[in-house]
């Protein structure tokens, strides 16, 4: 048993409400549970209104195992416990005093429980190890009904999630929603690996000084690479060389530091996603599309992504994947399989944050273009793929790696819309 399934209990009500009756022997009639309080310290139920032996009471109600509890976490001592009007338990050990020495009705919660609702409480919470998730051997009995509302659900807590380095990124870049999307952009660009790598050469420079450059492509490339440190070594090529000279200009000119405290990676990654070629590409994006910042903000349909982000490398990388060996010439084109990754990661929550911003709801229009997506392939949707659960878009599998992580991982099945189906399923 745990604290938070009593919560869940007394939240939702799940128990005979019509013969409560406290420790004492008085009878207890809720009209209001109370507030949950989820995040702050203090009581667990803010503002509840109940009638205990005839007196109606409005305040906190606390929740805990055992009565003692009230004492084990120090309650007598704190003033924002006084308000509290009834203490719900499971097992009653003790009697319980306010500062002021009065007496804090109790109610036994354990003795009104429905006993089939306690036997899918333990059965979904039973522990073993080779379990993937608490509930794969009953996710067969959700319905497709709950299923796909509740990744409605996830998706957008998922966008809400994204939207906070969003935030972050705007308090440190003066409110400029270009810069923000260009460090955005950076950090997906340089995928997990590289990820905040990429993010930290982007705040490495002003975004001022990339639109000086973007009428030249040598020049944003002598940027991109200067300020992620390939250009710190002296190689022996015509382009190297050129790019030094090109940087050394702009070091001077704007006062530009190489980032040093994070070094890009190669190793185990497909030579497609080298950071040198993946800069060369941002690099070709920016120089191409003088607009990208208006354009990506509203589009909504991912065959004009494509075209926006439908471009390659300058010629020496047609012919590198690093700055010293030569390769088989080859065009390096960003994939539409890249592509979806940057609308998933990236587009979506900038569009989700910045709609917000201005106080608008743009979910119909995110719906509609993120369905336009293939789902990922990963180990987890495979997993979720083989229990039945169904994914079609990238809608549902952004809401299913939301629900592992931040729900069965976590095990808060409680909180989980499949967790309350099962419980509640006769």
């Amino acid at each position: 048993m745990k604290e938070d399934f009593l919560q869940f209990l007394w939240k939702y009500k799940k128990f005979n409400p019509s013969c409560l009756r406290t420790t004492d022997n008085h009878e207890v009639i809720i009209k209001q549970v109370g507030t949950h309080n989820v995040e702050n310290s203090g009581p667990d139920f803010f503002n509840a209104q109940i009638t205990i032996h005839n007196q109606k009471w409005a305040g906190n109600v606390e929740i805990h195992i055992k009565s003692s509890d009230w004492y084990a976490h120090h309650h007598e001592n704190d003033l924002a416990y006084n308000n509290v009007i009834l203490h719900v338990v499971w097992f009653d050990d003790i009697k319980v005093f306010r500062k002021d020495n009065s007496s804090i009705p109790t109610l036994v919660l354990k003795d009104y429980i429905d006993e089939k609702l306690l036997f899918r409480y333990q059965k979904l919470f039973e522990r073993t190890f080779k379990k993937w998730i608490l509930c794969e051997n009953q996710l067969s009995n959700v319905s497709d009904f709950v299923l796909v509302n509740w990744q409605d659900r996830l998706y957008l807590e998922r966008l809400e999630q994204k939207s906070i380095l969003i935030s972050e990124l705007l308090k440190s870049s003066a409110n400029n929603w270009e810069t923000v999307m260009f460090k955005m952009l950076a950090k997906n660009f340089g995928l997990k690996v590289n990820g905040d790598a990429f993010l930290s050469f982007a705040n490495s420079f002003n975004f001022s000084v990339l639109r000086k450059c973007t009428h030249d492509l040598g020049q944003l490339e002598a940027l991109f690479f200067g300020q992620a440190g390939f250009l710190e070594k002296e190689k022996d090529n015509y382009y190297s060389k050129k790019l030094k000279i090109e940087y050394d200009f702009l070091k001077t000119k704007f006062g530009l530091k190489p980032i040093h405290t994070i070094s890009m990676q190669f190793f185990r990654l497909r030579p497609s996603n080298f950071p040198t070629i993946r800069l060369a590409q941002l690099a070709k994006l920016y120089f191409k599309n003088d607009r990208l910042f208006s354009r990506i903000i509203q589009t909504y349909d991912i065959n004009e992504f494509y075209q926006i982000f439908n471009v390659g490398t300058s010629s020496f990388w047609e012919r590198h994947y690093t700055f010293d060996k030569e390769s088989k010439p080859r065009q390096k084109q960003i994939t539409k399989q890249f592509v979806d990754l940057i609308v998933i990661n990236t587009i979506i929550p900038m569009q989700f944050s910045y709609a917000r911003s201005q106080g608008k709801y743009v979910e119909e229009e995110i719906f509609k273009l993120i369905s336009q997506i293939s789902y990922e392939k990963n180990t987890i949707i495979d997993n979720f793929i083989k229990h039945k659960v169904p994914i079609k878009t990238a809608m549902h599998s952004q809401a299913m790696l939301q629900l592992k992580n931040m729900y069965c991982d976590q095990k808060k099945c409680l909180k989980c819309a499949i967790g309350n189906n099962l419980l509640n399923q006769d």
